[in-house]
């Protein structure tokens, strides 16, 4: 006898995790490397009140700089997917702290690859790489659901401490300067309170990144993947999705300092 396995329609979480790391690859191509090209060939000393500097630095560097522009906007899909499956991953994990252990420890791991990529250097204490972020808003949100059930026959008071436990971790991720700042957490916190429906969740935390900067705009096109989304795991690529945020920050910090232009963002900090 044939066995047959029936395959629900849609897409499973690992298409979504891809699509979550691709983007995000492409954004960071755009960061770390566009933008440092632009800022070594002069993009921050031009007089913006000048045209015709602005036009003579576009005529050489338009190609990188629209480049990056475009880049930067298709980059804007990933955190909200990432947030997406954080949730997900909450929602489903048998333990919560072992889940959040696994985020520090990449935090941790990636700190070096995320300050050479975006500082220029080894460490620095003034931008923090969104795995502390993604921790946040776990805490945030693990906080919230433990009122939720500690607190089920008091809905006004579960409503009440979502407010201090929301600020508090948005105050922590603002302090650290985290990737994406409060506004991740905010995010994250809202898309939890969602997550019943997909689309208000997605809707909600794309609303909130466009309120923090209208270059998220692009983020509500991650509405589509998600909504396509069947509720299946699919591949295997926990770890593969975890070591990749790291292994890929250096290596596009390999390809600047290749391309001789590694400190670029040294004038900055």
């Amino acid at each position: 006898m044939e066995s047959s396995v029936v395959m629900k329609k849609g897409i499973p979480g690992s298409t979504l995790k891809i699509i979550a790391i691709t983007t995000m690859f492409i954004d960071h191509i755009g960061a770390v490397i566009f933008e440092r090209i632009l800022t070594a060939n002069g993009f921050y000393l031009i007089n913006m009140n000048d045209a015709q500097s602005f036009s003579d630095f576009m005529d050489k560097n338009g190609t990188v700089f629209i480049l990056d522009t475009v880049f930067r906007l298709i980059g804007r899909l990933g955190f909200p997917i990432f947030c997406f499956l954080l949730i997900e991953g909450f929602l489903h994990t048998r333990n919560v702290w072992k889940y959040a252990f696994r985020l520090f420890l990449f935090a941790i791991v990636s700190e070096v690859p995320f300050d050479l990529a975006f500082r220029s250097s080894m460490f620095s204490i003034g931008y923090q790489n969104v795995f502390f972020t993604l921790l946040m808003g776990l805490l945030a949100i693990t906080l919230i659901q433990m009122a939720e059930k500690k607190l089920s026959a008091n809905k006004v008071l579960q409503y009440l401490l979502i407010v201090p436990i929301t600020v508090v971790f948005m105050l922590i991720a603002g302090f650290l300067r985290c990737d994406y700042g409060s506004m991740g957490v905010l995010t994250i916190v809202i898309m939890y309170l969602f997550h019943k429906s997909r689309i208000w969740e997605m809707a909600g935390g794309c609303a909130v990144l466009t309120c923090m900067s209208l270059s998220e705009i692009t983020a509500f096109i991650a509405l589509i993947p998600v909504y396509k989304y069947n509720g299946e795991r699919g591949l295997n690529l926990k770890y593969i999705f975890y070591a990749f945020y790291p292994v890929h920050l250096l290596l596009l910090y390999l390809i600047t300092h290749f391309l001789g232009i590694a400190d670029a963002f040294k004038i900055f900090f």
